[in-house]
């Protein structure tokens, strides 16, 4: 410590920390301190089969039928059985969240289109609560019941999470882009049959 103290009475040192100090200010100025924590775009491949789009049959997400076909027991493409639009909150987000059933009894989430801010810890929730529209909507989600599906793997792009196995989508009612860092959403879509 005596000798950093002794580095600093030099005039020398001092204006290169001066500068290192106007270098480093300038940098969060000019980038933003959300760029420090936006990794970027990212694109995951996504089923074709859920790509196009393909409905769930008929039933609301709250109906006791269940989310896949039962006339086809060996249905063998992917299916949309729940689908909805991102809505802003905490920050500015868009793009359309799909629940998808996979022919092997599994189910993914997928985001796609997705345009967000990046943040700290931004994460992506299965939550049960109602998605309310600006920044008084976006704190909401801790308080219900949610199903953590991963770290978001970019602000941009098209992405897949994997819900865990047991996990029924039916029993909720949105997906939010949760930062567990400030506690908010910064956008959540609806989930919708």
């Amino acid at each position: 410590m005596g000798r950093l103290k002794q580095l600093l009475r030099n005039p020398v040192y001092q204006v290169l920390a001066g500068v290192v100090v106007l270098a480093l200010a300038l940098g969060l100025y000019f980038v933003g301190p959300s760029k420090l924590f936006d990794p970027g775009t990212w694109n995951d491949g996504a089923s074709e089969a859920a790509a196009s789009g393909t409905p769930a049959p008929g039933g609301a997400a709250d109906s006791p039928a269940p989310l896949v076909p039962a006339e086809d027991p060996h249905k063998t493409v992917a299916v949309v059985v729940a689908q909805g639009e991102l809505v802003s909150q905490e920050h500015a987000g868009k793009g359309v969240v799909e629940v998808v059933w996979l022919p092997n009894g599994r189910y993914q989430v997928i985001l796609r289109d997705l345009a967000t801010s990046g943040g700290s810890d931004l994460r992506v929730w299965l939550s049960d609560q109602e998605v309310l529209p600006g920044k008084d909507g976006g704190r909401i989600f801790a308080d219900g019941k949610h199903v953590d599906l991963g770290k978001l793997k970019g602000t941009s792009g098209t992405q897949v999470y994997d819900v865990p196995s047991g996990v029924d989508p039916k029993s909720f009612r949105s997906v939010t882009i949760w930062s567990t860092g400030s506690s908010v959403s910064f956008a959540a879509a609806p989930l919708q049959a």
